[in-house]
Order: structure tokens, then C-alpha cells, then sequence
């Protein structure tokens, strides 16, 4: 009796635990939105810098985050999940003393290493916790809402953060949860581990990252300081070692990136929304950050309290997701969470430099339902499309999805808002923070800095809005019609699966 009793009781106890560093992983992709204005005027980053800082965990995150899978099924989940908790806890205290724009950089790297490591083998782990299925499914569908709140309350908790202590207080707030984890985590986790692991293949791994580093590297380069010699020797070599790397995922047995299962419409779609609706949110949430405090001139408590609405229904629509799904179907949701969000997008178009405050928090609360019906479906869909065999790919390639959205969201579409700012801008510094910061600036000016950013936050969006609406027409075309006559919606389709 005493055992039947205790065992669910750790089994939740170990779950929280586990829970808690989840939502720091994903609170960390979001929570410099707000602070960024604050890091400028702390240590002065270049245009290209300060883009770095925000998206290189995203970055770090999304190309090692199959390969640490992999590995964790080798050598063993709980293994990977401590050691990734010190990795993120060392990376967190080397970014909250950060003096420099490099070491900022370089320890937001370092906790990117620990988070690829977290998110597959703590997920592994909560699946071993639970033996009952309806345990288990309802525990995995709390991971993923804590994940995709952890995205929503990042800003907020920032902004919050902000308003009482210093820049740093952000990563400050990461290493109670990490210490805490590291003590109890042994006694409450047990170790999962693959009986038969799959071959890890370093050469992907290494093309992988090297190829997303180097071609992204490019573009912020044009979008900060234009065309130059180094900047495009870096855009050639990172294409032609993504496109190998693409050549060499057909040629492997096991291959770090199963491309094959882009065969299969549905799971392409589905792997699609994952990517562009966080390069959507993750553009939109760090120009918004800079607008509202820096062109409309909000405090960093003000900024967090208009993020709130938004915040808060995007993690509503992702409780709220089974519920929709049972109303309208699975097709019809993710279809809507496309519709959703580039309506909300249109929103931020009207804003300007004398007010948009109002359209700010009607953009991201109407977007807010997209995104959320998005970061609940994707993984559920991506996965149902392919055979049994094929899940955990099909699963990983999910979760990469989301994480190079987010990083690319920033990287492409912020490097655009950053190139049309030194296009149109006054020339006096590369960042709007830094131009409004310069001693002696006049209003004119100022006033053309503005105007400036205002325009680059419009193209971005603009761009982003016509990719989600077009994926959106897209999934209407793609995606299976529901039968209604008893099977499940979007169902796995072994008769197309993919060899």
C-alpha cells in the first residue's frame, strides 16, 4: 500500500521539477524582448551585436537539439538532463555579469548548449514517469502548454524584472531553479535509456550548425554594414555546407534529419507552422519590445503590462487547444491558427510614431489565439502524419521547427527592420537605442530615427504576415478533410508512408 501511494506522488513531485527548467528554457527565448533597451544602454552592442544576443540560444538550440536526442538515448537521458542544467546554470551567471556585448554572446552560446539538452531527454523522462497512458498523455500535453507559456510570459517577466533591478536580473532569476534542480533531480528522476540507440553522425551535426551560423552570419552582416568581402565569402560557404548537408542526410541510414518525411503534405505543413508562426512571433515580440519603449517612450513596467493580454491568451488558447480541436476539428484549428495570426500581424502595420498602443494589444491578443492553437498542434500533427516507426523523428523535427523559427525570426527579420534603419536613418549610430542615446541629438533627428525603425518594424511584419497567410492558403489545400464518421481527424497515414 505504501508504495501504490508514494510512487504517483514522486512521480508529480519529479515531474514539476522537471517542468521548471522547461519553462526557463523557454522563457529565455523571449525574456531579453523587453530588456534589450536596457542592454544597449549598459554596454553599447552593435546592430549586429544586439541581434546576436537575442537569437544565438535559439540558434544554438535548434541545430544540437537531434544530435543531444540521440545522444541522451545513448548514454542516458538523466545524464544529459544534469549536465544541461549546469551547462544553462553557468551560462545564465556568465550572462548575468556580462561587461561586454562578446561575453554576453558567448554565454548566451553556452545556454543554448544546455537547453538542446533539456528539452528532448526531459520530455524522454516525464514519458518513463507515468506508466498509465492517460497519465502519461495528460502529463506530456503540460509540458507542451508550460513550454509554449514559458515563450508568452518571457517578455512580462522581463519587463517586470526590469522595473525594480538591473539588466541582468533576467538570467539572475534562473539560478535558484537550476540549483534546486540539481539537488533533487537525482533522487526523484530515474535514468531512460534507448536499448538499441541510433548512430549519431558528427559530420551532420557539424554541417548542421556551421551552415545555419555562417549563412545567418551573412545577413546580419549585409543588414548592419552592407556588402563586403568576408560578409559574402560567408554567405557562399554557409549555403554550399547546408546544401550538403542536405545531400548527405539522402545518402545516410540514419540520418541526423530525416528529409524523406517531407514526402508526406501534412507533415510538411505542420512542420511549417512550427517554423514560421515562431519566426512570426519571435520578430514581432523583440520590434515591439524596442517600439513601445523606445519610439512611443513606455517604461519597461508600462511595455510588460501591455504584453500581458497577449500573454495571456496565447497560453489560454494553448490550454484550450483539446477543446477546439473536439469543437471544429484538427484541419480546421490549424488552419485558423494561420488566419489568426497574420490578422493580428495586419494590426502592427497601422502603428506609428505618435501612438499604437491600442493596436499593439489588439495585435497580440488576436494573435495570441493563432499562436497558441500552433505550438499545441504541431508536434501532435507532425507525428500522426508519419508511420509508428518514424514518431521520434518526426517529434524531433518538430521541436527543431519551433527553435529555428524563433532564432530565425529575429536573424531575418530583424536583420531587415535593421537595414532599412541604417538605410533611412539619420547615420548617426547602428541602432535606435544607441541614436536616441547620442549627446546633443536634435528632434529633428530624432524624429527621422523613429520614423526610420517604425518603417523596418513594418516591412518586418509585413513579410511575416504574407508567409503565415500564404501557409495558411497553403494548409487549405494540403491538409485532409475531416470524414466525420468516427476516425480521427488528420490520421496517420501508413498507406503514404514514406520509404
Amino acid at each position: 500500500m505504501t508504495t501504490r501511494s508514494t510512487t504517483p506522488r514522486r512521480a508529480w513531485l519529479g515531474f514539476t521539477l522537471v517542468l521548471s527548467l522547461v519553462g526557463l528554457v523557454a522563457m529565455d527565448n523571449s525574456v531579453l524582448y523587453l530588456a534589450m533597451p536596457s542592454i544597449n544602454g549598459a554596454i553599447s552592442p552593435s546592430a549586429g551585436q544586439a541581434l546576436w544576443i537575442v537569437d544565438i540560444y535559439g540558434f544554438v538550440v535548434a541545430s544540437l537539439l537531434i544530435a543531444f536526442g540521440s545522444l541522451g538515448d545513448r548514454h542516458g537521458r538523466l545524464k544529459f538532463l544534469l549536465g544541461g542544467a549546469m551547462l544553462f546554470g553557468i551560462g545564465s551567471a556568465g550572462a548575468m555579469l556580462a561587461g561586454s556585448p562578446e561575453l554576453l554572446i558567448a554565454s548566451r552560446g553556452l545556454m543554448g548548449l544546455g537547453g538542446a539538452t533539456l528539452l528532448p531527454s526531459g520530455l524522454a523522462i516525464v514519458s518513463n514517469l507515468f506508466p498509465d497512458p492517460k497519465q502519461r498523455a495528460r502529463a506530456i500535453g503540460i509540458f507542451a502548454a508550460t513550454f509554449a507559456a514559458g515563450f508568452a510570459v518571457g517578455p512580462v517577466a522581463g519587463g517586470l524584472l526590469l522595473d525594480r533591478f538591473w539588466w541582468g536580473s533576467v538570467f539572475l532569476i534562473n539560478l535558484p531553479v537550476v540549483v534546486v534542480f540539481l539537488t533533487f533531480a537525482p533522487k526523484l528522476l530515474k535514468d531512460v535509456r534507448e536499448a538499441r540507440p541510433g548512430r549519431v553522425d558528427a559530420l551532420s551535426v557539424a554541417q548542421s550548425a556551421a551552415g545555419i551560423l555562417l549563412a545567418v552570419y551573412s545577413v546580419k552582416a549585409l543588414a548592419a554594414e552592407g556588402f563586403s568581402a568576408g560578409q559574402s565569402a560567408a554567405g557562399i560557404v554557409g549555403v554550399a555546407i547546408l546544401v550538403w548537408f542536405v545531400r548527405r542526410q539522402f545518402t545516410l541510414e540514419e540520418p541526423l534529419l530525416d528529409l524523406k518525411l517531407f514526402r508526406d503534405r501534412v507533415f510538411t505543413v505542420a512542420v511549417l507552422t512550427g517554423l514560421l508562426s515562431l519566426v512570426a512571433w519571435a520578430a514581432a515580440g523583440y520590434l515591439s519590445g524596442v517600439y513601445l519603449q523606445s519610439v512611443l517612450g513606455f517604461s519597461v513596467l508600462t511595455a510588460a503590462f501591455l504584453a500581458l493580454p497577449g500573454a495571456a491568451v496565447l497560453t489560454a488558447a494553448c490550454i484550450g487547444t483539446a477543446g477546439v480541436v473536439e469543437r471544429i476539428g484538427k484541419r480546421a484549428a490549424l488552419i485558423a491558427s494561420h488566419f489568426f495570426i497574420g490578422t493580428g500581424l495586419l494590426l502592427l502595420l497601422f502603428t506609428g510614431t505618435a501612438g499604437g498602443a491600442a493596436l499593439y494589444i489588439a495585435s497580440t491578443v488576436i494573435a495570441g489565439v493563432g499562436y497558441g492553437l500552433s505550438f499545441s498542434l504541431v508536434a501532435e500533427t507532425a507525428v500522426a502524419a508519419v508511420p509508428p516507426e518514424r514518431a521520434g523523428s518526426a517529434g524531433a523535427i518538430a521541436e527543431m521547427s519551433n527553435e529555428l523559427g524563433g532564432a530565425l525570426g529575429i536573424s531575418l527579420l530583424g536583420s531587415l527592420a535593421a537595414f532599412l534603419f541604417r538605410f533611412l536613418g539619420p547615420g548617426t549610430a547602428g541602432t535606435l537605442d544607441t541614436t536616441l542615446a547620442t549627446p546633443g541629438l536634435s528632434g529633428e533627428t530624432a524624429a527621422q530615427a523613429k520614423d526610420a525603425f517604425v518603417t523596418g518594424l513594418h516591412a518586418a511584419i509585413g513579410v511575416a504576415a504574407a508567409l503565415t497567410f500564404a501557409l495558411g492558403f497553403l494548409a487549405l489545400r494540403w491538409l485532409p478533410r475531416e470524414e466525420r464518421n468516427g476516425e480521427p481527424e488528420l490520421p496517420r497515414r501508413e498507406e503514404q508512408a514514406v520509404s
